[in-house]
């Protein structure tokens, strides 16, 4: 297994810089399918009773832990692999994300097929969430080396695949549902299998077709600037000592209120949308709203991030807030009005910037601590992902769930949830507008020896950290 070392996916003289996003797409229009993941939902509270829920059968608040676990799981294990990422190469990376991508399938097969929920939990979750995390941070680094004059759009080159992979992956499972459905059986298993080997080769194709500059490449034309932008480090930060920086936590903050509130309507976008606008949408419409989301999600993932390399990351960050901050107060009123455009339009712009948020910050990361270790700290920024997999799907599931066990109607059962959505800008808005230039004690030294983060005052005696 040594073609998987990092010494052998080391570019020759020659090799165009763009063979390596089509790389990262291969791996991450495969694993992105977890945001088409709620078109299962609905065929899964009937495994027993095929046309409606029967005694036994799951519920949506039991399925929606499967995309919870699954997102947790990415953020986890992005942090705990990391470094493994870094020094392995990307190619050993988007390997063990492919096996653990396609055995997670393959368990959660074996979970429909004897009606076990954990068995679930454990492949699409935890097994499958292992290969989410790897595989969403091996290709981003090695993008931000290959195009350092433009690290905004590489970024959203690397990851437009994963907010894109919807628009493929709902129609595709619903179709292959159909075909394997009987009067007696719904078809969830066997679509997992067809999805679980499909995407292993595919990911495969990309996992070979990367390469990682040599040591002092650099685009031909490119001159580093001399001066750095206020916010632009040209020193690196060791990996753990930026987990003792205000501006990494400032960062954490801002990603997870930003996935908090569009990860639990991903989630439950074709449920949502349902329950919603009764008899307006149906579950095929609402399949194509999902993929229609995805196409968003994607394109905002390279506009926005593309945008930043001119407007600076925090200044997206802003608007990202704002935006939010109107369209979430806004769908309560389209649903009360049975406007079905409104929702969609408003849904649309909170996904673009929900995927822009995801490809600018490794950029605003860069921008930060430099890039020699900025895939391992992106790794351990993911986990804010992680805890917002958690918040966003419950507070739409359970607080849903609640307000119809009390009464309220299922068109207005969102309401609530949009508005504490909304608030979470608030608090995004203060954590970015706090971001500012690490402090230089927290720089490499020339040598390539971290700090550490010691904790004595510099030189000019300015507090540690100011």
């Amino acid at each position: 297994m040594s073609f998987l070392d990092r010494s052998h996916t080391i570019a020759g003289p020659g090799f165009n810089r763009w063979m390596v996003p089509p790389a990262a797409l291969c791996i991450h229009l495969c694993i992105g399918q977890a945001y088409a993941f709620s078109v299962f939902n609905l065929p899964m509270t009937k495994l027993i009773g095929i046309t409606a829920s029967a005694p036994g059968d799951w519920t949506i608040p039991e399925l929606g832990w499967i995309f919870s676990i699954a997102i947790f799981v990415l953020g986890t294990s992005a942090a705990i692999f990391g470094r493994f990422v870094e020094e392995g190469g990307p190619r050993k990376a988007m390997f063990t994300a492919a096996l653990c991508w396609a055995i997670g399938f393959l368990i959660s097969a074996i979970g429909v097929y004897v009606h076990n929920i954990w068995v679930i939990y454990f492949g699409y979750g935890l097994v499958g969430g292992c290969g989410l995390g790897i595989g969403y941070i091996s290709p981003v680094s090695t993008l931000i080396k290959w195009f350092p004059d433009r690290p905004g759009m590489a970024t959203g080159m690397a990851i437009m695949g994963f907010g894109g992979a919807a628009f493929i992956a709902a129609p595709l499972s619903v179709w292959l549902m159909s075909q394997f459905s009987t009067p007696t059986h719904v078809g969830v298993a066997e679509t997992f299998l067809v999805l679980g080997a499909a995407y292993f080769i595919f990911m495969m194709v990309g996992a070979f077709i990367v390469r990682i500059p040599a040591p002092g490449w650099k685009p031909a034309g490119y001159t580093p600037p001399v001066q750095a932008a206020k916010l632009i480090t040209q020193n690196d930060v060791y990996v753990y000592d930026a987990l003792k920086t205000p501006q990494f936590w400032c960062i954490w903050i801002v990603l997870c209120i930003n996935v908090t509130a569009g990860i639990g309507v991903l989630g439950q976008a074709s449920t949502m949308a349902q329950d919603m606008f009764p008899g307006k949408v149906t579950a095929v419409a609402a399949a194509g709203f999902v993929g229609l989301m995805s196409l968003f999600n994607m394109g905002g993932r390279f506009f926005w991030a593309s945008t930043s390399d001119y407007i600076g990351r925090k200044n997206t960050y802003f608007v990202f807030m704002v935006l939010g901050f109107l369209m979430y107060c806004t769908i309560p009123y389209t649903g009360s009005i049975g406007t079905v455009a409104g929702f969609v339009l408003a849904f649309l712009v909170i996904i673009s910037m929900y995927g822009g948020g995801f490809a600018t910050v490794p950029a605003y990361l860069k921008d930060m601590f430099g890039t020699r270790y900025v895939g391992a700290i992106h790794g351990l920024l993911i986990t804010a992902w992680s805890m917002a997999g958690i918040f966003g799907p419950v507070l739409v599931n359970y607080i849903r769930q609640y307000n119809i066990d009390h009464g309220v109607p299922k068109t207005q059962a969102y309401n609530t949830t949009m508005y504490i959505m909304a608030s979470l800008f608030i608090i995004g808005f203060i954590a970015n507008a706090l971001i500012k230039a690490v402090h230089h004690r927290f720089h490499m030294r020339p040598d390539h020896e971290a700090l550490q983060g010691q904790v004595a005052v510099d030189a000019a005696g300015e507090p540690a950290g100011a």
